[in-house]
């Protein structure tokens, strides 16, 4: 009798720590956890921050009407950060502190993100997917951070490399907005075109309202620059091309990053886009609309939202799936730890990316590709893949 006493206890005790572990998870319960995004809905990129939650929202809206995971319906609450520093702060003072969030998802921003570890890192919050390439969304302590793509200094080595290449440019050149951004882009272009033997022949700097360009264009041009990389807000870049050109000079080559790979990019009316190029870690959604799981998505976010599918609804949706899939691996037991052990045991085929995604306890980044596309009648075409 004594054995067995001992052993009911035993096993009460184990399900009492269980549940004290979870209840001691912040964003969990029973029949809900909580994931939080601090993004960009009506600032410079907003164009990239609304289609990457819309498609986050489409996919959790299919998951929660399956029942969840584990019994739990998924809460996806977003703040608005207008691409500004104190709103950002706001906003992950309220997701952390009064909504409790378990983890963020596709939280948008370089210096955002940053400012925002500062709050996460000390309560163990996983940062999944954030919409930010640089190589600052894995620094220490990386435990709780997983990102989605190839950074912003690899998508720039990449772009260089292959645009001198391919029209031996001697000249190099950048235009940034000088934030953690802009910084790792600019660093990026100086150190390639250094290891490539090529001369830096000229830089300048913008602020994020900033959309006159001819001062600096002109400066750029009369320095003979071939190639020029851009870390700009989204209408800044489509600005700085149509800028170019009116100005007479179309000989030099633009090359964005991810943060301006977009389909409103390329199909901006009157080609003012064509033949911009992008070193980006994904191929384009629309370059693949006919093949089976890009079509249907596509059809599905229509259908949903009334508005075509962009590549960054794609991305929120990938990388809500990311996140449904750690969830799912990491059992009904849900705490920080075991959604992080979940997160690096994925390895799987993502489909709609047409990407390969695995993590582990050495990996944080899900995706190694780097593509390399150019604005062609109104869309991006794939010039080369790594």
């Amino acid at each position: 009798m004594k054995k067995v006493t001992s052993a009911l206890l035993a096993a009460a005790m184990a399900v009492g720590m269980g549940g004290m572990a979870q209840a001691g998870t912040q964003g969990v319960s029973d029949t809900e956890v909580v994931i939080g995004s601090v993004n960009d809905l009506s600032g410079i990129f907003a164009a990239v921050g609304v289609p990457a939650v819309n498609g986050a929202n489409m996919l959790f809206d299919e998951v929660n009407a399956n029942g969840g995971i584990h019994g739990r319906q998924i809460r996806f609450v977003v703040e608005d950060n207008g691409y500004q520093i104190p709103r950002a702060m706001q906003g992950y003072n309220k997701l952390l502190n009064k909504d409790k969030a378990f983890a963020m998802l596709l939280s948008l921003g370089t210096p955002m993100n940053i400012a925002g570890f500062k709050l996460l890192d000390p309560k163990g919050i996983p940062n999944v997917g954030p919409l930010s390439a640089a190589r600052q969304m894995l620094q220490d302590p990386i435990d709780n951070k997983f990102i989605g793509f190839s950074s912003y200094w690899d998508q720039v080595q990449a772009g260089v490399k292959y645009l001198a290449g391919e029209f031996d440019a001697k000249e190099v050149c950048t235009m940034y907005i000088p934030s953690d951004f802009g910084k790792e882009i600019a660093e990026s272009t100086k150190d390639v075109t250094e290891g490539l033997g090529l001369s830096f022949a000229g830089e300048t700097t913008h602020k994020p309202d900033e959309l006159d360009f001819v001062g600096s264009l002109t400066k750029l041009k009369a320095a003979g620059c071939d190639v020029i990389t851009m870390a700009l807000g989204v209408r800044q870049g489509i600005t700085v091309v149509g800028t170019a050109k009116k100005l007479g000079w179309t000989d030099v080559k633009f090359l964005n990053t991810s943060a301006g790979f977009l389909g409103v990019v390329a199909a901006v009316p009157g080609g003012v886009t064509e033949g911009l190029y992008a070193a980006a870690g994904w191929v384009d959604l629309n370059s693949r609309a006919t093949e089976e799981v890009p079509a249907k998505f596509i059809a599905d976010y229509k259908a949903k939202f009334d508005q075509p599918a962009s590549g960054f609804a794609m991305l929120g949706y990938s990388a809500a799936e990311t996140l449904v899939r750690a969830l799912e691996a990491a059992g009904p037991d849900l705490t920080h730890e075991s959604f992080i052990k979940g997160m690096e045991s994925l390895n799987y085929y993502d489909g709609l990316t047409d990407s390969q995604i695995s993590y582990s306890a050495d990996d944080h980044r899900g995706a190694d590709d780097i593509v390399i596309s150019i604005v062609e009648g109104g869309q991006w075409k794939v010039q080369s893949r790594q």
